[in-house]
């Protein structure tokens, strides 16, 4: 039989031996999901993409630990910012937005619109979800996550997430069956495949048509005040489609590829801007393909959508 204290000897011996042989291959792993997808910036106002090789699968999913941010009651404004990835929507009292726990790898990021004690909040509730969408941008622009997502903030079921892509019209069934590679890959996706409404010319500034159609009569005074009115500037389109409604994830690399100053400037138009919730609000619905990116008109085909963005292949 082996004395205690040889016995307590040997297994120290192994589990050194172990600690030592472990290392250089947690290093490998370490640099091989640290490698970036692309580097986007822009050039002349236009955004370049310069690719570089992508890892077999998305980096920042279950693997990372989480920290949780501190409760409502303690915790300042801004002193924390997600350590996952992120679902970003706006939120009324009165919404119940508990659902977001159902999602194990991504982290809510809620603004609640009408509680001037919440931890986050925007300047004013105006202009629907694209006030809360752009302050996030504004205040975690320094400490964005691989990939944010931007939804509304009801769960599911129909009438009322009529225009949520999944099964059950089901945000959560949308963001657990999301491709974070197809994100990370190509910087912004719709969460919307289908094309109605929005595609393939749902906004026609220069078209004259009924009344009605108020965003589609302002969003040249919105794109001038957006994007410039010089001679440099980027000129109002004849037709913009996207399929609607402001629902869609968008890489940190595609975030960042324009400045804090230019989200700030879209969100004064919105603080400034005479018109209503509903128009303002439908106006920045059409522009967030474009803010991030993607031309005027953006219509992935129905397969390929539903392949790329969710597996549905």
């Amino acid at each position: 039989m082996i004395p205690l204290p040889k016995l307590r000897n040997r297994w120290a011996s192994a589990l050194l031996g172990l600690t030592f042989f472990s290392l250089p291959f947690g290093h490998i792993w370490y640099l091989g999901i640290s490698s970036a997808f692309f580097h986007t910036t822009l050039s002349g106002g236009e955004i370049v993409k310069v690719a570089e090789p992508a890892p077999a699968s998305p980096p920042g999913d279950k693997n990372e630990v989480l920290k949780e941010p501190p409760p409502p009651e303690t915790a300042q404004k801004n002193v924390w910012a997600p350590t996952k990835n992120a679902v970003v929507m706006a939120k009324l009292q009165k919404e119940n937005t508990e659902w977001v726990h159902e999602l194990a790898y991504w982290e809510p990021v809620i603004y609640k619109v009408d509680d001037p004690t919440a931890r986050l909040q925007p300047p004013k509730n105006k202009g629907n979800e694209a006030m809360v969408y752009l302050s996030y941008i504004i205040d975690f622009y320094d400490n964005l996550p691989l990939v944010s997502a931007f939804v509304h903030s009801h769960k599911d079921g129909y009438p009322k997430a009529w225009h949520t892509d999944a099964k059950g019209y089901s945000n959560v069934v949308s963001l657990q069956k999301l491709r974070l590679d197809t994100v990370l890959q190509r910087g912004y996706v719709n969460l919307r495949c289908n094309w109605i409404p929005g595609c393939p010319d749902e906004i026609q500034p220069f078209r004259n048509t009924d009344a009605d159609r108020t965003a589609e009569h302002d969003y040249s005074i919105a794109w001038k005040a957006m994007f410039g009115n010089s001679s440099t500037s980027p000129p109002v389109p004849e037709t913009v489609g996207a399929a609607c409604c402001a629902q869609f994830a968008v890489s940190r690399d595609r975030i960042l590829a324009r400045t804090k100053a230019e989200y700030e400037q879209y969100r004064n138009w919105i603080l400034t801007t005479p018109l209503d919730n509903a128009t303002s609000g439908r106006i920045m619905e059409y522009m967030w393909h474009i803010i991030f990116g993607e031309s005027n008109v953006f219509c992935p085909g129905y397969n390929q959508c539903y392949c790329d963005v969710y597996g549905r292949c």
